[in-house]
């Protein structure tokens, strides 16, 4: 119910007067004024209310009136009157009835009462009520009220003290609250200032208002009063107190700061008179030092007074809080003040309170701001900030260093029992007192045995003071101990923690403004204010040092977790703030202190050393007192949870972790987590911890990069407490995630952390070298994890990632590298399988930046790194094979670096790669790869260390030749498309385009490589290779050689195959004789292998043939090529090297391949003529051409444009051309070129060797002889046009010498017929072949060819001779077959060399000779060259020799074929008589059957009776011959000859006997029958009866003297003999001859009888007659044989038996 209601009044109107009544009603008796006085006071309120209407105004009216009675009361000074007065009085207060003349004599009344002493405690209630009522008082009865309080604060009595002082206090307060009322209510009037008055009164300023004027006379007195001095308004003050004024004094600073700020009377109060007087106070403070001298000082020093003391630093604490914008330069004083008061040498208590005092500041950030910006900013100033700063570290420091000075006594036990108990505890360690451990740890912290418990003392963020608020408390307390420290510890972190948030939380607004500004103008710079940044640069700046020196300290000291943890997150933020500002130092400092705090003490790492001796080396001095950066001490007591390796090379074997160094751990973990974009270099800093850190737990990395706890075998093993061991996988993960975070960060940052991690790696890499201790791999694990969570930026970090892993790659220690491939190749893995935006088709560039490192790594020597990396391409090609695109031809790089001293495994391992690629994914990848992709499967065929691989190669070029073939169009548009671009390219540049084969067409190009490729292979060193390698490339070539255009074929003929054959040609005559040993042991290796030369020689031949094959094959498109002549010259050539090659597989081979070219050459449009000409001339047919005719040869037609492009190139070949005139000359050319290196091969090969005999000399072997020989027909076919006599005597010395080279005697088993046989070799076959072909062809060509004859002759006729005289070959020493008689041979003799058995060849000649001479005997050439003579000479040797001839078949042939000779060319030598050109003939045709007749040697001793008959039949032959053929044409025939004739036959009539015949060889027979003949001859041609020339009968004459006397001469001697011999018989000998004798005597007899007489000469008569008496004489003979004879010859004679006649008769008949 408010007091103006009507009822209110109603009621007060009612109690006045009940007051009044009572009030009449005390004094009735004694005081009878007061009594009326109330009489009169209630009639006037009646009529009060009676008349008025506004009750209340009218009693505030005649309120003295109505206030009257009550005062007088209180003037009796009797209690109860007086209580009852005052109580009324109160009332009316309270309804606010009061004016103000009433109000100025209550308050004179109260003070009467107040000098006297009485109802105290009521009189300040009536005062209070009077002035908290209204604001009737001010001015001077304002003063004496507050005076009055004040009086009754300094009474005797206790409760009155303490109203008073409370009523002071809402006093003062009132006051000032009724000047904040009245600005309120004159807000917004501007007044005129009234003029300034001459002399103005001190205490009333005239410029302010009412209100104003009291609380500023207020205010001013309470300054004088704390002062001592004499109080200006408060009059009548008898005694003041200086704790009470400054108490009242901060309570007004503190509540109205409104007032002093906004008018300027009152600040100027502040700065005039408050501020001083502080100073002026705090004086004693200052000067005192603790422990000064006990001497008595000069000038009497005032103590320090704690009271006085705290309550200055309270109104300090204020006056900064609320006025520092005024008092800027007394703040500076105060600070410094405070600063001071930390010192170590001041009171105990005195520190306590000015370190709660800077704790107030600390909460301030924006205060610290300014003091930073007004003094720490400005050039003259003191650094106050700095200064509070580095005190609270000092102050901190020295409670360490001076445990507890001046404050012994005050050692407060820690909850947890006595003090010493408590110290054991702290000393033991945790858990350690107390049996059961229930004894609690108190949180404290202990450094180098100063051990100091730590209290709650206040909320984070809120300075709650002790001390500061002992207003009651006159003696200094005691400060239990760690108190300071507690609080200092709070201001430490509120400051950090105020800093920071504030620095932080306008650092955020700036860059929300900023990204503000940038999204309305994207196209301006944003510019911060650079004003903000200073300060707080500078506040940071200033700060640093002092916190990073405390904060290090405590953290060494603290042995509380939560402690730990919050010195921790000061350390983290400030780190984080530096980095956001880019303090680099300072960010670096704090960093390393945690990092430092995480490792074991004195663990040696040098980052960190490094960057902490730059900081210890500034000490900060702070008023003459330096704060040191403490290094950590290792005596700390600490849970010890890990013992682990050091990473380091440090003399002590492990090291040991704390759970304080693990929580430092996390911390590091967290900020790095946290504040990853902030720490820029730092990075090395914080990543070198946790290397080493992760190292000492045994941490290793897994797959992916993140670390696992796992443990090295060698070294003592780390020991982990189980604490420790379920924090592991935490750490581990949040290591993890702390790499995961960089994905968050900017560029820039991440390159730091990148950075950071490659020169970590770069030292663990140091350290590795030289020992084989376990490498750290932390770094290179963390640089995969931050690689693979980065990927959608990965072009920024790839290269110095992948730059430092590949050097990591290069590391001696295995482990190392293994983990720097591993990092690697998963790195381009996941780079290659990530999705990418834009995606890799249309970002081709980062393709190939993420397969490049995987290129460097071939580079790399270390075989496990190569794996790796193979590996990884593997898994590429499988995961991501079809999307390569442009990376192919960095993945084939890959693929074919491989080197031979690689080992086995990694070509495999490449190999796999490559056979995967070819099968899967040839069709995928850019046709201008295609190329790569065969030289890297041809360097898989020249690697040397898995033959496999390189014969699977080979297959692998086939099948790559097959797709080019398959999908030959495609891969020629696409690579004539790329051809254009190049070459367009190329224009611009101004260059040549430069590629291999460059004329030919791209697509050409594609197969040149291939076919180089496998000739690159055919010349490897490995048999087997070149064998496959040579297979295949003329495979190749002839099934998908007609895709070919027409002029690649020329590189084909001259950069392919023939630069192939010169390099075997070349390899085949440099290589090894020596013998290989069988390789490996259990390989063996077949003799006509097993030296390098004969694998190479196979090599040749492979080689060689697949050439000529193609020259085969290809003729008509490669005769279209300009240079064809050349090119057969070049094959030519090689075929002769070849032919020549000491190498009979060589050798023949080559003349195979001969065979093979000259087969084809001049086509024949129908394939069967051809075939049929070809088997005219000796030599199977041969498919002359695969497209004209189908055949194996014919390429598969997969499509008809295959179809259409193979007559586009082939052309040619389809329609063979007609053979013109050019074409048939330059066919000529061809062959003669042809025939030429025939006649070469054949001359060198023949030639026999000219050195002496012992040098082992190459004979070549007979398949290659008769190979040779066997060409020529064929050959001839084509030159015989031109064909001369002197290139049929080059010829013949080739035919010659074939048939002269021996046979080794190893292979004369298979090549010799036994003897029985007489077979010829196929050599010999070859050679009659031979000249059997020239023989038809000069019988059916022209007459100039006939002079060929002779030449014929004579060479048939040289063979003829070795079927007696076998030939010689140089001097090599042969074994002839000839000695080794009737089968005697021993097949393997020592001799090395076996010459043939000529004698089937020598008689085959011969027959040829014989034939041949049946046709031409005729020939002018024939007869003018002697032929015939020439063929009897030499028929005159195995004539001669008879029985000695090697072979008896030699001589009955050699007579045979001369009766054959002779009965066809003495006709013709008759018809030519007298041209005189058979006159030598003559000579030598008698001479040969002298020699033959009567031949020197004796027939063997085994001939039967019916072999010596035939053969006499043979002689008869002769004889016959003699008798029909020559001797009646005697007249044509040379007196010489037929004289020999003569002579010869009568030497065959009679036998004569050589007289030294022994009796063993008595029985050898006569030739009887031969003798006849030879006689019946002699006889026939004695007494022919033609006689037409004079010559003939001397021939008649001659003959028979000579038969005539020799028959004398036998009888004579007989009788003789017969004589002699006695009894014995004679030798049968002799008894043949003489029979022979008598018969021949009989014949004559006959013949005599039968011819003319006239025919018969005188002497001849006489001859006959005079044999008579000697026949006689024979009678006697003992032998019946001869008497038979004896009785025959007598017979006869009886013709004579008659008288003779006359002479003249006898002449005339």
């Amino acid at each position: 119910m408010s007091t103006s209601s009507p009822e209110a009044v109603k009621k007060l109107l009612e109690n006045m007067q009940t007051d009044l009544r009572s009030l009449s009603m005390e004094c009735k008796k004694k005081f009878p004024p007061v009594k009326e006085a109330a009489e009169s006071g209630i009639m006037k309120i009646k009529t009060i209310a009676a008349r008025k209407t506004d009750i209340l105004a009218a009693l505030k009216e005649n309120s003295s009136e109505v206030v009257q009675p009550f005062l007088m009361g209180c003037g009796t000074k009797e209690p109860k009157i007086t209580q009852l007065c005052l109580a009324a009085i109160q009332r009316l207060m309270s309804h606010e009835v009061v004016s103000e003349a009433a109000a100025g004599n209550i308050i004179n009344m109260l003070w009467q009462l107040m000098e006297n002493g009485l109802e105290e405690l009521k009189l300040l209630q009536t005062v209070l009520v009077l002035l908290t009522t209204n604001t009737v008082v001010h001015d001077e009865v304002l003063s004496k009220a507050i005076v009055l309080c004040f009086r009754l604060h300094f009474t005797k009595d206790n409760i009155t003290n303490n109203t008073a002082a409370a009523t002071v206090r809402q006093v003062v307060t009132v006051v000032f609250e009724r000047m904040v009322a009245e600005d309120e209510r004159f807000k917004g009037i501007v007044e005129q200032p009234p003029p300034v008055q001459g002399n103005t009164n001190r205490r009333s300023v005239s410029t302010l208002r009412p209100s104003a004027k009291d609380a500023y006379m207020l205010f001013q007195d309470l300054c004088q009063l704390v002062n001592a001095d004499a109080p200006y308004w408060l009059v009548g003050m008898t005694e003041m107190t200086r704790t009470f004024g400054l108490e009242l004094l901060e309570s007004v600073l503190n509540d109205f700061p409104g007032v002093f700020l906004q008018h300027q009377e009152f600040s100027f109060l502040l700065k005039e008179r408050v501020c001083p007087l502080v100073i002026k106070l705090f004086s004693p403070n200052i000067k005192f030092r603790q422990g000064a001298s006990t001497t008595a000082p000069p000038a009497p020093v005032e103590k320090p007074y704690f009271p006085i003391c705290m309550r200055l630093l309270r109104v300090v604490s204020v006056l900064i809080k609320h006025f520092y914008s005024l008092l800027v330069t007394e703040c500076e004083i105060f600070l410094s003040l405070l600063v001071k008061f930390l010192d170590g040498e001041k009171p105990q208590w005195l520190r306590a309170v000015a370190v709660e005092s800077v704790h107030r500041l600390c909460v301030q950030p924006h205060l610290l701001c300014s003091f930073c910006q007004s003094y720490d900013m400005k050039q003259h100033s003191t650094k106050v900030f700095r200064d509070i700063v580095n005190a609270l570290g000092s102050f901190i420091q020295s409670l360490f260093i001076v445990p507890n000075a001046g404050n012994t006594a005050a050692v407060s036990a820690p909850a947890g029992g006595s003090s010493s108990g408590a110290q054991g505890t702290a000393q033991g360690g945790p858990g350690t007192g107390g049996g059961g451990g229930t004894l609690t740890t108190q949180a404290a912290f202990e450094y180098r045995g100063t051990w100091i418990p730590l209290m709650t003392v206040s909320v984070q963020g809120s300075a709650k003071a002790t001390y500061l608020e002992m207003l009651d408390k006159v003696e200094p307390p005691s400060i239990p101990e760690g108190y300071a420290m507690s609080v200092a510890f709070s201001a430490l972190l509120d400051l950090v923690r105020g800093i920071t948030s504030m620095i932080e939380r306008e650092l955020t607004m700036e860059e929300e403004a900023a990204a503000e500004f940038r999204e309305t103008h994207p196209d301006q710079e944003w510019k911060p204010e650079p004003g903000a940044h200073l300060v707080w640069e500078e506040m940071v700046n200033a700060s640093w040092c002092g916190l990073l020196a405390a904060l290090s300290l405590l953290l060494d000291a603290s042995t509380d977790e939560a402690a730990t943890e919050n010195i921790l997150k000061a350390e983290m933020t400030m780190a984080s703030l530096c980095g956001r500002l880019g303090l680099v130092t300072p960010r670096d400092a704090f960093i390393t202190a945690i990092c430092k705090a995480s490792l074991p003490p004195h663990y040696a790492l040098t980052v960190l050393s490094s960057n902490s001796s730059n900081l210890s080396s500034k000490a900060y001095s702070i008023q003459g007192q330096s704060v040191q950066i403490i290094s950590p001490s290792s005596e700390s007591h600490q849970q010890v949870v890990a013992v682990g390796q050091p990473l380091t090379a440090q003399p002590q074997g492990t090291v040991v972790l704390t759970a304080k160094n693990i929580q430092c751990m996390r911390t590091l973990l967290n900020l790095a987590h946290c504040h990853g974009a902030v720490l820029g270099t730092s990075w090395q800093l914080v990543l070198a911890t946790l290397q080493h850190l992760v190292w000492i737990l045994g941490l290793k990395p897994a797959v992916g990069g993140a670390l696992k706890p796992g443990r090295a075998v060698e070294g003592p093993s780390t020991v982990l407490t189980t604490a420790v061991m379920t924090d592991l996988p935490v750490i581990s993960n949040i290591l993890s995630r702390l790499f995961e975070s960089s994905q968050y960060l900017d560029d820039v940052s991440l390159h730091h952390l990148i950075n950071a991690l490659c020169s970590l790696s770069l030292e663990a890499m140091e350290m590795a070298y030289g020992n084989n201790k376990e490498p750290s791999l932390f770094a290179v694990a963390k640089l995969l994890e931050t690689g693979l969570v980065n990927m959608d930026r990965i072009e920024i970090l790839w290269r110095p990632l992948t730059g430092h892993l590949l050097e990591v790659c290069q590391h001696p220690n295995s482990r190392m590298r293994e983990w720097g491939a591993e990092a690697l190749t998963a790195l381009i893995k996941a780079g290659l399988s990530y999705k990418h935006d834009p995606p890799f088709a249309q970002n081709q560039r980062l393709q190939l930046l993420l397969l490049n490192p995987l290129k460097e790594l071939s580079n790399v020597l270390h075989a496990d790194i190569r794996q790796k990396q193979l590996e990884c391409v593997l898994q590429i090609l499988q995961s991501q094979g079809d999307s390569l695109g442009p990376g192919w031809p960095l993945v084939l790089g890959v693929i074919g670096a491989i080197r031979n001293d690689q080992g086995e495994s990694l070509i495999r391992t490449a190999f796999q790669c490559l056979q995967l690629v070819v099968t899967d994914f040839l069709p995928t990848m850019p046709c201008t790869c295609l190329q790569i992709v065969v030289d890297v499967a041809g360097s898989f065929g020249l690697q040397n260390q898995e033959l496999n691989i390189s014969l699977t190669s080979i297959g692998l070029l086939w099948n790559i030749s097959d797709y080019f073939f398959q999908r030959g169009e495609a891969i020629t548009q696409e690579l004539e498309r790329e051809e254009e671009a190049l070459q367009k390219q190329a224009q611009e540049k101004g260059e040549t385009l430069n590629r291999p084969f460059h004329p030919a067409p791209p697509f050409d190009c594609l197969w040149l490589c291939l076919y180089a490729k496998l000739g690159e292979l055919c010349v490897d060193p490995r048999p087997a290779v070149r064998k496959s390698a040579g297979q295949t490339l003329f495979s190749t070539i002839a099934a998908h050689g007609t895709l070919l255009q027409q002029p690649t074929w020329h590189i084909v003929v001259w950069k392919v195959l023939f630069q192939l054959l010169d390099c075997v040609r070349t390899s085949s005559t440099t290589a090894d004789k020596e013998k290989i040993e069988s390789g490996g042991g259990n390989i063996l290796i077949h003799h006509s292998r097993d030296t390098a030369e004969k694998q190479w020689a196979e090599t040749w031949v492979l080689t060689l043939a697949g050439v000529a094959r193609i020259f085969n094959t290809r003729r008509y498109l490669l005769q279209q090529l300009g240079d064809f002549f050349e090119a057969w010259e070049v094959l030519l050539n090689h075929i002769q090297s070849a032919a020549l090659s000491k190498n009979n597989e060589v050798s023949l081979a080559a003349l195979k391949s001969f065979q093979e070219i000259l087969q084809i050459v001049t086509p024949v449009k129908d394939s069967d003529k051809a075939g049929d000409a070809l088997a005219a001339m000796g030599v199977p047919p041969v498919l002359i051409d695969p497209l004209s005719a189908s055949g194996p040869g014919r390429p598969l037609v997969r499509s008809d444009s295959l179809v259409e492009r193979l007559t586009r190139y082939n052309g040619a070949e389809l329609q063979a051309p007609p053979p013109g005139e050019e074409s048939a000359l330059e066919d000529s050319a061809l062959w003669w070129s042809a025939w030429n290196t025939w006649y070469r091969a054949g001359t060198e090969s023949t030639r026999p060797p000219s050195g002496p005999a012992e040098k082992l000399a190459f004979i070549p072997s007979q398949p290659f002889l008769t190979a040779l020989i066997q060409i020529f027909p064929a050959l001839y076919q084509h030159i015989k046009a031109n064909f001369s006599m002197d290139d049929l005597k080059k010829l013949g010395v080739i035919l010659h010498g074939a048939v002269s080279v021996p046979i080794s005697s190893d292979a004369s088993p298979f090549i010799l017929p036994s003897y029985t046989e007489a077979t010829l070799t196929s050599l010999q076959e070859a050679v009659l072949t031979a000249l059997d072909v020239l023989q038809k062809a000069i019988c059916v060509g022209p007459e100039n060819l006939q002079i060929m004859y002779p030449a014929i002759f004579e060479q048939l006729l040289l063979f003829v001779e070795f079927s007696c005289k076998p030939p010689q070959y140089g001097r090599v020493e042969t074994k002839h077959v000839a000695n080794a008689k009737y089968n005697q041979i021993q097949l393997f003799a020592p001799a090395e060399w076996v010459a043939l058995n000529y004698v089937p060849f020598a008689e085959r000649s011969l027959e040829v000779v014989v034939d041949l001479y049946h046709k031409t005997a005729c020939h002018k050439a024939v007869i003018n060259e002697k032929v015939l003579q020439n063929i009897i000479k030499t028929l005159r040797m195995p004539l001669g020799l008879k029985y000695a001839c090697p072979s008896e078949s030699t001589w009955k042939l050699a007579v045979s074929s001369l009766l054959k000779v002779l009965s066809i060319g003495l006709p013709v030598a008759r018809q030519h008589a007298s041209s005189g050109k058979f006159d030598t003939m003559w000579p030598e045709l008698a001479n040969a059957f002298e020699d033959f007749l009567f031949t020197k040697s004796t027939p063997p001793d085994n001939l039967s009776i019916q072999e010596f008959q035939q053969n006499e039949s043979i002689d008869v032959e002769v004889v016959q011959l003699i008798s029909t053929e020559i001797l009646p044409f005697a007249n044509f025939i040379p007196k010489d000859f037929v004289g020999q004739i003569m002579t010869m036959l009568n030497k065959g009539s009679i036998h004569s006997q050589a007289p030294s015949f022994t009796e063993a060889e008595i029985d050898v027979r006569m030739r009887e029958e031969f003798s006849k003949v030879c006689f019946e001859t002699l006889l026939q041609f004695s007494f022919s009866n033609k006689v037409s020339t004079p010559q003939e009968g001397y021939i008649s004459r001659m003959a028979l003297s000579v038969l005539l006397k020799r028959a004398q001469d036998v009888l004579r001697r007989y009788v003789e003999d017969e004589r002699l011999s006695g009894r014995c018989p004679l030798p049968r000998q002799q008894v043949t001859e003489i029979i022979f004798v008598l018969k021949a005597i009989s014949t004559l007899m006959d013949s005599l009888k039968k011819t003319q007489p006239e025919n018969v000469d005188g002497n001849t008569w006489a001859q006959v007659i005079a044999l008579y008496p000697t026949l006689v004489e024979c009678i006697t003979c003992s032998s019946s044989e001869v008497s038979a004879a004896l009785k025959e010859a007598l017979g006869p004679f009886k013709d004579f038996m008659q008288p003779p006649a006359s002479k003249v008769q006898n002449g005339e008949s």
